[in-house]
C-alpha cells in the first residue's frame, strides 16, 4: 500500500497532492490518503476521486494550521500502524519539508522531486536536481519509500469508476519540541484574492523591468482581461514591490499555465524552474539576449510600458470593452 500526504490550507485542498495521488495509482492498485489536521477531512470527496480508499485524518488541539514537526510525527505514527511500502507527497515546498522531518524523525533516507520510481531492494527513483536542469538516477537503500512528487511530471488523473474514500480519525500524540514551529496568526496582503497561481490558466508576472509597485498596474489590468492573475520574479518580492504569494519561481510557486507572459523579466535560472512548464511562453523584454529568451515560445522586443497597454487596448477593442 502506498501512502499519500494530501497538503491543505485550512482545508482547500493544494491541486498538486493530486497528482501525487495520480502518481501513487501508478504505482500500485492500493493507495490511501493522510491530511494533518481536522479541516482535512473535507477533501474525502476529492481524493476518492483520485483513487484513495482511505483518508486517514490526522487530529489534535493544536493542528489548526501549517505545522510542519508535528505533520512529520503525525505521519510517523500513521506509518507505524499501517507499515505502507512508500509515503508519498507532492515535491512542494510544503511537501518536502513534511516528508523530510518524517525521515529524520525515523532516521531513514527520503528522495525529493522524483519523475520516475521503481520499487525494489533497494528502490530505483529518478530525481530532478539544480532546477530540473540535471536528472539524477538514484538508489534508496530502504524498506520504506519516503519520496517527493516531482510537480508536474504526471498530469492529475480521475480513478475509473465511483471511489469514495472512507474517513478514518486518529489522534496524534505531540511533544513541546514538535510544536516549536507553527502558524500563530494570519494577516496582512492576503493576495488580489480570485485564481491562485497554482490554479491559473493564464499569468501574467513581472520582474525587475516593471520599475516598482505602482508599475504592476497595467499587468493587473491585462491578468483581469485574461481571467488569469499576476506573478512575479524574486527580485520584486526582495524589492517589497509585491507579496511572496505572487512569486514564480523554485522558491516561489511552480505554475504550468496554459500562458505565461513574462513582462521585464530576465530570467534566472531560480524564475525559470518555476515557469518552464508552461504551455506557451510570451517574453516582453527590450534584452533580445536575456536569458529567459531561450525559453520563449513568442518574444516581443520593445518596452513593456507600451508593449502592455497596447495588448491590453487591443484586447479591450476584441472584447467590445
Amino acid at each position: 500500500m502506498i501512502l499519500v500526504l494530501i497538503d491543505h490550507d485550512l482545508g482547500e485542498i493544494d491541486p498538486l497532492s493530486l497528482r501525487a495521488l495520480t502518481a501513487a495509482r501508478k504505482l500500485s492498485e492500493e493507495v490511501e490518503a493522510v491530511v494533518i489536521g481536522e479541516a482535512g477531512r473535507s477533501v474525502a470527496d476529492i481524493v476518492g476521486n483520485y483513487g484513495a480508499k482511505v483518508l486517514h485524518v490526522a487530529t489534535h488541539a493544536e493542528l489548526t494550521d501549517y505545522t510542519p514537526a508535528a505533520s512529520g510525527r503525525a505521519l510517523v505514527q500513521l506509518i507505524e500502524k499501517l507499515a505502507p511500502q512508500a509515503l508519498l507527497a507532492v515535491g512542494s515546498p510544503r511537501g518536502n519539508e513534511q516528508l523530510a522531518h518524517v525521515a529524520t524523525m525515523m532516521d531513514l533516507p527520503m528522495a525529493s522531486e522524483c519523475s520516475e520510481i521503481t520499487f525494489g531492494k533497494p528502490h530505483s527513483v529518478v530525481r530532478a536536481r539544480w532546477a530540473a536542469n540535471l536528472f539524477e538516477d538514484a538508489l534508496v537503500h530502504s524498506d520504506l519509500l519516503i519520496a517527493t512528487v516531482l510537480a508536474f511530471s504526471v498530469e492529475p488523473e480521475l480513478a475509473p469508476g465511483e471511489t469514495k474514500a472512507k474517513v478514518e480519525v486518529f489522534m496524534v500524540e505531540l511533544s513541546s519540541a514538535d510544536l516549536r514551529v507553527k502558524v500563530l496568526s494570519r494577516g496582512g496582503d492576503t493576495g488580489r484574492g480570485g485564481v491562485t497561481l497554482a490554479d491559473a490558466k493564464v499569468i501574467v508576472s513581472g520582474g525587475r523591468g516593471v520599475g516598482g509597485p505602482e508599475g504592476f498596474a497595467a499587468l493587473e489590468e491585462l491578468a483581469d482581461l485574461l481571467e488569469g492573475t499576476v506573478g512575479c520574479s524574486r527580485v520584486v518580492t526582495s524589492a517589497g514591490w509585491r507579496p511572496h504569494a505572487e512569486q514564480v519561481g523554485q522558491t516561489g510557486t511552480k505554475v504550468a499555465p496554459d500562458l505565461y507572459i513574462a513582462a521585464g523579466i530576465s530570467g534566472a535560472m531560480q524564475h525559470i524552474a518555476g515557469c518552464k512548464n508552461s504551455k506557451n511562453i510570451v517574453v516582453i523584454n527590450t534584452d533580445p539576449e536575456a536569458p529567459i529568451m531561450a525559453y520563449a515560445d513568442y518574444a516581443i522586443i520593445g518596452d513593456l510600458h507600451q508593449v502592455i497597454p497596447a495588448l491590453t487596448a487591443a484586447i479591450k477593442e476584441m472584447k467590445g470593452k
